[in-house]
């Protein structure tokens, strides 16, 4: 088999590593229900399951993308699919929440090892426009499986058992190993790796950790003063003032101490975590900018649709997942067009069409979003969105990887990565927000509309909200009037959503005009040879 052809098989590979991770960041949604009934687990716990994957994720992207640097960027990648399929079984067997979460934290750490490897693969490997079509296919498949994820969710779940949510890791895992194993060969800085600077892994995690924390937690806890009061076994906050701020300080500290101890290291002509000296890098600096802005934008609509869409519409989970396959139709699609328009236009270009698609996908949703809405109105927009995810999410990455030197990749991928993480921990944390508070603001308002007392209309908004919707459906026995006035205010946070999300996006896409459009030929470099093969 030629190198090229090589190449691409390896590829294909790699994707399906991206895709076992970013299906299991959406698959467990819908199937979280299941998960209840089953384990009769908390709503504290049923916060964690879905967020503790999350939080860990992203405090270690950039520890894991240095160490592929030093020791083989193959080699983490394989580790984090064995951690990944082992913490799946246990989360497929696990018996109490407490044990799900702990296999989800797991999850979070393998998942952490395979994105940033994936990526500086992909950066190593390929050159000039066969680079850009990668990257593509890349992005594709993280948008593609953001919808996939919920679709393959709600099957298993209702067919099978929620328990094979995890359950399909497994056979996908070894495809995995065996097909990189075969058609990925080894890349790694030259020379022997170097020493780890341990304490800027230590700020690095804090940092992250903290802040993905906050913006995560906020809601739950209280931004500023204390909301719902933490606890630890017999321990519990005690404190008037909120747990969130104090995390925000850590971060803030942390993040001071780790650029400080960083630049310092450098200085000195010692390794560092991160290579400082990327932010040089106009194309490097200004992209993770504009990444970032638009991470927050890009997938929060997909916290509330699927709610709305069981909640509101009254589809099961395996409905949903078929409506939110349009966004993975479109993802896929978009492939083919970077492909195909790779060599004519600079991939800045096709960044910024992308993020149009997005606006108008997403502000479409909003104006299309009621009460007695159809699948038939949603499914074009959401093609549209999955259109520009598609497009942008790729093209992006090259853009801002496109002047790192292969032996960075790692530096620069993981924290690429780390942006977007953060970006999208932010956009969730803040659509989130607008879409309960936007509920709770309507309903109160239906309520008092419709003369119910005030008792009454305080314990009804805080079950739709603090039940994310879940609560609607059962008032449609108690009160036809009420859960209707339940499902409009529900459709009113969900359009609200919706706007905001289009609003990162615009934001985002003034980011990009910061950055530099070259053609694909201008980013062409030698290939390096790998430092070892399969």
């Amino acid at each position: 088999m030629t190198g090229a052809r090589r190449r691409w098989f390896g590829l294909v590979f790699i994707s399906i590593a991206v895709a076992l991770i970013i299906v299991d960041s959406t698959i467990v949604n819908v199937a979280i229900p299941s998960i209840v009934d089953d384990l009769g687990i908390t709503s504290t716990q049923v916060q964690w399951v879905q967020e503790s994957y999350t939080l860990v994720f992203a405090a270690l992207l950039l520890v894991f993308g240095s160490l592929a640097d030093r020791y083989g960027r193959r080699r983490i990648l394989l580790t984090g699919v064995v951690i990944f399929a082992a913490a799946s079984v246990l989360a497929a067997l696990a018996q109490t929440g407490d044990l799900l979460i702990a296999s989800r934290l797991v999850q979070g750490v393998g998942g952490a090892m395979v994105l940033p490897t994936t990526l500086s693969l992909i950066n190593a490997t390929f050159r000039g426009r066969d680079r850009g079509i990668a990257f593509a296919i890349w992005g594709s498949t993280i948008g593609g499986m953001v919808a996939v994820g919920p679709l393959l969710g709600g099957w298993l779940t209702t067919y099978f058992s929620w328990r094979w949510a995890f359950g399909i890791n497994v056979p996908l895992g070894l495809v995995i190993i065996v097909g990189v194993l075969i058609f990925v060969s080894e890349s790694k800085d030259a020379g022997e790796p170097r020493r780890i600077d341990v304490v800027g892994a230590v700020l690095s995690v804090i940092t992250s950790a903290s802040l993905v924390f906050g913006l995560i937690e906020g809601r739950t806890y209280g931004w500023w003063l204390t909301k719902t009061a933490p606890t630890i076994g017999d321990w519990t906050w005690p404190f008037e003032l909120s747990i969130i701020p104090i995390a925000f300080l850590i971060t803030l500290v942390s993040g001071v101490l780790f650029v400080w101890w960083g630049i310092r290291r450098q200085r000195l002509g010692k390794s560092t975590l991160l290579a400082f000296s990327l932010f040089r890098i106009a194309s490097f600096r200004n992209g993770n900018i504009a990444a970032l802005i638009v991470s927050l934008g890009e997938f929060g609509i997909i916290l509330s649709l699927p709610l709305w869409l069981q909640n509101v519409l009254g589809y099961d989970a395996l409905q949903t997942g078929f409506v939110l396959l349009a966004l993975a139709i479109g993802s896929f699609v978009a492939s083919g067009l970077a492909g195909a328009f790779g060599n004519k236009v600079t991939p800045l270009t096709i960044v910024r069409v992308g993020i149009v698609a997005e606006i108008i996908g997403v502000a479409g949703l909003g104006t299309v979003i009621t009460a007695d809405a159809t699948w038939l109105v949603i499914v074009p927009f959401l093609f549209v969105y999955g259109l520009g995810v598609g497009l942008a999410t790729a093209q992006l990455t090259g853009v801002v990887l496109g002047d790192v030197p292969v032996e960075q990749s790692g530096q620069g991928s993981g924290t690429s990565s780390t942006a977007r993480q953060i970006g999208s921990a932010l956009g969730i944390a803040v659509l989130g927000t607008v879409l309960f508070t936007s509920v709770g603001l309507s309903l109160d308002a239906k309520l008092a509309d419709l003369d119910v007392p005030a008792a009454t209309s305080t314990q009804i908004v805080d079950a739709v909200v603090d039940s994310a919707g879940a609560a609607i459906p059962a008032l449609e026995a108690q009160s036809p009037a009420v859960a209707e006035a339940a499902k409009e205010a529900f459709s009113e946070g969900t359009r609200y959503s919706a706007y905001a999300a289009a609003g990162f996006l615009v934001i985002g896409l003034v980011a990009t005009l910061r950055l530099t459009a070259r053609r694909p030929e201008e980013t062409e470099q030698p290939a390096v040879p790998a430092a070892s093969g399969s």
